[in-house]
């Protein structure tokens, strides 16, 4: 079985708090520093630890003080504990990105810059340790490179958190065994199921059997921009690290996204696990956040909301949606 997670549900959290725990969670050089090596990623207690050269008592009361903020979060994977910022919500939510924009404009000191390349490393390490131990069922369980049940969970609440439903269309490229389709066939009138491979298009037809409103199709996003095809939200989730070019299937990708409407990206953030090439089948060793940015823009996207979530064996996931502006 894969390892076990349980994620805090991103959604249920008070949506204000006081404006004095807020300036009291910012009014400290050590905290501050906290939501700056959480930039771009989820680190566990001990990690963090580790960073800033301190024990665990002494960092978990400025870690309380910042989730009771909704500063940060915290979610559980069986005994270890990973934080990670929280999206800005609420009436304070343009206080907090504001405060956030000047936190990330100051550079990290050299001591945390090395802090944290230690704990890469450390990452690292485990993951190769860990794959060495399980390498010879990896081929039935997939999942131990990433929880299918965490991406799951952060897709579906950026896509909730960030459109009005139900939605017209929603296409999924890549849906595997289409565990995700009766989820979003829920939330749109109409559901395409795009996948270049008939056998995983079987598949996931017959786990959909349920649902009326999904269509499969069988080819790749070219064909539906032949079509002039558009919809209000386009879905990838582990798709890009398969593809030979993933640049160009990002782009593909975004001209099918219609006015105001989304595309959510679930992807593995950079590793140098080489194994999973022959593995699983990966062309590409995961990718830069920066990159996806970068891809979003100049296809004419906008980066709204970013979700990290580490996993205990060293990969980390990054869940993005970016949105198209209205006309």
């Amino acid at each position: 079985m894969s390892p076990k997670s349980n994620i805090v549900p991103l959604a249920i959290r008070p949506s204000e708090v006081p404006l004095t725990a807020l300036f009291k969670a910012l009014g400290d050089e050590l905290r501050i520093n906290i939501l700056r090596v959480l930039k771009e990623g989820s680190l566990s207690v001990t990690e963090l630890c580790h960073i800033f050269e301190l024990g665990q008592s002494a960092l978990s009361h400025h870690l309380k003080v910042m989730v009771k903020a909704n500063l940060l979060t915290r979610r559980h994977e069986g005994t270890v504990t990973f934080y990670r910022r929280q999206l800005a919500e609420g009436h304070h939510s343009a206080l907090i990105n504001e405060a956030l924009h000047l936190v990330d404009g100051a550079p990290l000191s050299q001591t945390l810059t090395e802090g944290m390349a230690r704990v890469r490393k450390l990452r690292e390490q485990n993951s190769l340790a860990f794959f060495q131990d399980n390498s010879h069922r990896f081929r039935e369980q997939q999942e131990l490179i990433a929880s299918w049940e965490d991406y799951r969970q952060a897709t579906l609440h950026l896509l909730d958190r960030q459109t009005k439903q139900p939605l017209q269309s929603i296409l999924e490229l890549g849906p595997g065994d289409g565990s995700l389709l009766a989820d979003l066939s829920k939330r749109a009138l109409t559901v395409v199921a795009l996948d270049n491979s008939a056998a995983m298009l079987e598949q996931a037809r017959v786990k959909s059997t349920g649902a009326k409103n999904i269509h499969f199709t069988l080819g790749d996003a070219s064909h539906l921009i032949e079509q002039q095809q558009h919809f209000d939200a386009v879905i990838a989730n582990m798709v890009l690290h398969h593809t030979p070019n993933p640049e160009a299937t990002f782009r593909d990708s975004a001209q099918l996204v219609g006015a105001g409407g989304v595309m959510i990206i679930s992807e593995l953030c950079p590793h140098d696990q080489d194994w999973a090439r022959e593995v699983c089948g990966d062309l590409w060793l995961g990718f830069e956040p920066a990159a996806l940015t970068r891809w979003a823009d100049q296809a004419g996207l906008q980066s709204q909301a970013e979700l990290f979530i580490a996993q205990r064996n060293g990969f980390q996931i990054q869940v993005r949606l970016f949105q198209r502006p209205t006309l």
